[in-house]
């Protein structure tokens, strides 16, 4: 059984920058997926099992925050092309989570997508979660959004850094 919030989880949010920086660069932030805590206002660490360099199938434990509430999620990478994209499914909620490279500019310049993914929505555990304790489907998406804009500005701060 679904709950009427079911109907609210958007299938696809994702948010787009360019970073004046070659895929290269980029590719080693993004598939440096420990680091994402630097950047994502949500993960406070990752964990990831067998070791660095990320590859098919390496799996994570995520720690997260939202100001005193704080969940453990588990994932696994999913797909993984390197320079181009990598993107790892939640256990928990079974959506996926990716970043998508693009060069543009003739490889001066990196297009990046970074993409929440939930076509079947989420499971009714997270459905659940999300309307009792962060907010609503509605809000919690909003924030994610926010989350995601913030993630990749500082994606791209640290990679035009250089």
């Amino acid at each position: 059984m679904t709950t009427p919030s079911a109907d609210l989880v958007e299938p696809l949010i994702e948010e787009t920058v360019e970073v004046a920086a070659p895929p290269e660069r980029v590719w080693a932030l993004v598939s440096d997926l420990p680091r994402m805590a630097e950047w994502s206002p949500q993960v406070v660490r990752t964990f990831l099992r067998g070791g660095r360099p990320v590859r098919l199938g390496t799996r994570m434990l995520n720690l997260n925050r939202r100001g005193l509430l704080v969940w453990p999620t588990q994932a696994k990478v999913v797909r993984l092309e390197p320079q181009r994209e990598v993107a790892f499914r939640v256990k928990e909620n079974g959506s996926t989570w990716s970043f998508a490279l693009e060069p543009v500019d003739g490889g001066a310049a990196t297009r990046v997508v970074q993409r929440r993914e939930a076509p079947d929505g989420i499971s009714a555990l997270s459905l659940r979660l999300t309307d009792r304790v962060l907010g609503g489907q509605t809000t919690f998406q909003a924030e994610l959004r926010a989350g995601m804009r913030q993630t990749l500005d500082r994606i791209r701060a640290e990679a035009e850094r250089g």
